[in-house]
């Protein structure tokens, strides 16, 4: 079939969102454009189109009066992994076929996952806001066990990542397929068992109304108090006090977080204090990294439009990732 895909929103109609690693969007319509036209479609306005590539991570609001204004739109292209705004705002029940991102960011964010899980067991946060010789005894992750929440493309590149350091690696996800690497593959109802055995626990699922504070004081208690917490999924996964909590309760050993909830952080929060903590602003991979993945992703996905094939990527309406 024919793919005549519409970019939206304008430039001219987001608001910039002021992150050092948020890709140029003038930049990136261009070169989706051009993954539209190397992918064999067409660029149309969207009265023409039946594809559309969504530019930015939000703004519901503008999606849904475009799609009811062109009924012509039957695939929506979504420039991240998480969609969970898009599900909150009901856009997901119109007949549309809708797909993300999710994967094709896996390479660096699991590269910052592997970063700050060494962070946290060597003491490196600690030492960085040292102005004086500070001796600290590290830990080696060589061995550790390892849980990870989520089972997608972030969770396997991990887990590759983790290979040299011969690490006991269990997974919990909502389905039952095993993982590639993981000693064990277990589902969610399985987490509160795992946890007394986990030296590094690591988020990398998906937000849903599900797996909102996955993570709070029953499960962070669970934890052995030498314990490291990385969080590259989403801030709303924690429950921000109780981790605090824990970590002032010596609970649990230190805490990774590239996503905080609230976002971004408020300055005088305590978790900013804590030398146990290393906070990276949601900057886990950058604005190269994924303007080029996600221009793969798009080339791919006209390719298999215009052949009849799966798209990749497919958001479910019904899980909401």
């Amino acid at each position: 079939m024919e793919a005549r895909i519409a970019i939206a929103p304008s430039v001219e109609e987001v608001a910039v969102d002021g992150r050092a690693n948020s890709p140029d969007l003038d930049r990136l319509r261009s070169r989706v454009m051009e993954a539209v036209v190397a992918g064999g479609g067409v660029n149309v306005p969207p009265a023409e189109a039946n594809g559309l590539v969504w530019l930015v991570p939000g703004e519901p609001e503008r999606l849904g009066p475009v799609l009811d204004g062109h009924p012509g739109i039957g695939w929506v292209q979504f420039p991240w992994a998480g969609v969970e705004r898009f599900t909150a705002s009901g856009v997901f029940r119109r007949p549309v076929v809708f797909t993300c991102a999710k994967g094709a960011f896996a390479g660096q964010v699991s590269e910052h996952a592997l970063m700050l899980t060494l962070t946290c067991l060597r003491g490196v946060s600690l030492q960085a806001r040292m102005p004086h010789w500070c001796s600290v005894d590290p830990r080696s992750l060589h061995g550790l066990r390892v849980t990870i929440l989520g089972g997608g493309g972030i969770a396997s590149e991990f887990i590759r990542l983790l290979r040299p350091f011969g690490c006991r690696v269990t997974v919990v996800r909502r389905r039952p397929e095993k993982v590639e690497g993981a000693e064990e593959t277990l589902p969610s109802s399985a987490l509160h068992a795992v946890l007394p055995e986990t030296d590094v626990l690591v988020l990398a699922l998906a937000l849903t109304p599900e797996t909102r504070h996955i993570v709070g004081a029953a499960e962070l208690a669970l934890l052995p108090a030498h314990a490291v917490v990385v969080n590259v999924a989403r801030g709303a996964h924690i429950d921000t006090d109780a981790l605090v909590e824990a970590l002032r309760a010596g609970t649990i050993s230190a805490a990774g977080l590239d996503v905080t909830e609230p976002e971004p952080l408020p300055e005088g929060h305590p978790l900013w204090s804590d030398a146990r903590v290393l906070i990276t602003s949601h900057c886990a991979d950058s604005a190269e990294y994924v303007t080029r993945m996600f221009c793969e992703r798009v080339e791919r996905n006209v390719r298999n439009l215009r052949a009849g094939h799966p798209l990749e990527g497919l958001v479910d309406p019904a899980t909401g990732y």
